[in-house]
């Protein structure tokens, strides 16, 4: 599964020549061109690493920082700025940053840090609070999802589901390991339980369950989001 990269960087020249070299390198690329949007998608959306500028429009890079972790995003941020000055590197750094890169820089040592960050933090991704694909949203912390603005019941075990297949996007994942990880290693369901719920599932959320466009079925194996 290709991990999920942030850049938040307002310099068009940079964000074509980093989106192309992450992108051959395996990752998969999101953009924001202002800090308030990259705050927006940060929040609400799942990634392994962000790269953050500091000069930025809307709202400067350590504004976006400091309040990422406000709200109680934990993904790794590598804060990327044309300024050298050790006091903004300890800025940074202090309102949570988890490593600092100053322009100009060589591809290979942003690379090499990238890699750093996901060896410290495999799972950061999961740290969103809220997280929205189509028409619906999830709330983590409020264990709530809506559907174009409309509350949707789901049961703990659907949308432990869901949240599981959510930090977990575009992954094949098998019955048997959705079994042990949702329903425990213990609870001795069958795979027909998993078929079962995935279709309550689309039922909920797809706009037509008989073609789904995010819970995809894998055949042989077992299923995908790809929300």
């Amino acid at each position: 599964m290709s991990k999920r990269i942030l850049l938040i960087e307002d310099e068009p020249g940079l964000v074509l020549t980093l989106t192309d070299r992450l992108s051959k390198e395996g990752y998969a690329v999101e953009t924001a061109r202002d800090g308030e949007l990259g705050l927006r998608r940060a929040t609400t959306e799942l990634f392994d690493v962000i790269l953050l500028d500091v000069m930025l429009p809307r709202k400067n890079g350590f504004d976006v920082c400091r309040d990422l972790r406000q709200r109680g995003i934990q993904t790794p941020v590598l804060m990327l700025t044309a300024r050298g000055q050790v006091v903004d590197k300890v800025v940074g750094l202090k309102l949570g940053a988890d490593d600092y890169l100053t322009k100009p820089f060589e591809m290979i040592e942003l690379l090499a840090r990238i890699e750093a960050l996901l060896r410290r933090a495999p799972a950061a991704a999961v740290a969103a609070e809220v997280y929205q694909f189509g028409a619906v949203r999830v709330d983590f912390r409020k264990a709530e999802v809506t559907r174009d603005g409309q509350p949707v019941e789901l049961s703990a075990r659907e949308f432990g589901l869901l949240r599981y297949f959510i930090e977990h996007r575009e992954a094949a994942i098998t019955r048997d390991t959705l079994l042990n990880e949702v329903w425990g290693y213990h609870a001795m369901p069958s795979t027909r339980t998993v078929d079962v719920h995935v279709a309550w599932l689309r039922q909920k959320l797809e706009a037509n369950p008989r073609h789904p466009q995010y819970i995809l079925t894998v055949h042989g194996l077992g299923y995908k989001f790809v929300g």
